[in-house]
């Protein structure tokens, strides 16, 4: 199963300042973002990136016996019209987990061996008993169909580093599934980090900066997991920087400057 979403606008050439480097790991997978050298462009104007959103299964699988947690993976690249390095068009990567709330389908009983954030995320924000959201937590969230997507992965490719697209493309990704999913939710932790062989500290300092990313575009912390309810406005209004930068309707400056982990 397989869906695209583009839309195209008017190019300009545009460049940027700094140059600041990371590794991070959401899930146990590597989440990487730089700032880019002074002066340095963009291989392809943002508002001409698309996304495709792609479920992954075997062929003989029917939807109602899917394994589950459901497998999704959103790639956004430059789409064809674009002028682009070869190279350069592909953008970023997101893989998501898509996991009911209820009794039947239940998350805790799928986990294997091993899925140490998974497990995490279950037994922190579901009811043990039933599969569902903890009561406290299920007061904060509006309503809607009862399906949760679990952030698992996300890279932004070199050459689109340090413009500020991480949060945007990470809010994108997540509001395609608002009318299928109540919360969204995400795991951070500093042993990602220190198995990837950077100090404490440095790990300590890594989850922070994420932290502040993904709380950027509506995220909030319970218990050791970030969540954010798939309704929040902040999901959307993470484009309008982008927008205010590089849409058809910009003056051309820069505006809203990338803080270290963009």
């Amino acid at each position: 199963m397989e869906a695209r979403f583009g839309r195209s606008y008017g190019l300009r050439r545009f460049s940027n300042h700094g140059e600041v480097e990371s590794s991070w790991c959401v899930l146990g997978v590597a989440v990487r973002a730089c700032e880019v050298p002074e002066m340095a462009d963009l291989p392809a104007n943002p508002m001409s990136v698309e996304l495709t959103v792609s479920h992954r299964l075997l062929w003989w699988q029917t939807m109602s016996d899917d394994d589950l947690p459901e497998h999704w993976h959103v790639s956004a690249d430059v789409w064809d019209l674009d002028v682009c390095p070869p190279g350069s068009r592909h953008v970023a990567d997101i893989e998501l987990a898509v996991a009911d709330l209820d009794s039947e389908r239940n998350l805790l009983d799928s986990i294997e061996l091993g899925e140490w954030a998974l497990e995490f995320i279950a037994e922190t924000i579901l009811d043990l008993a039933d599969g569902t959201l903890v009561p406290e937590l299920d007061e904060k969230i509006g309503a809607g169909p009862p399906r949760m997507v679990i952030v698992r992965w996300f890279e932004l490719a070199e050459a689109w580093r340090g413009h500020g697209l991480a949060a945007p493309f990470i809010a994108a990704a997540l509001e395609r599934f608002s009318s299928n999913a109540r919360l969204a939710v995400c795991r951070i932790s500093p042993g990602d980090f220190s198995s990837r062989g950077q100090d404490r500290i440095s790990a300590e300092l890594t989850c922070l900066r994420l932290g502040s990313l993904l709380e950027r575009i509506g995220f909030f912390q319970w218990n050791g997991v970030y969540v954010v309810d798939l309704q929040n406005q902040e999901l959307t209004d993470a484009s309008l920087g982008p927008l205010e930068r590089w849409g058809p309707y910009s003056d051309g400056h820069p505006g809203h400057v990338p803080r270290p982990g963009d």
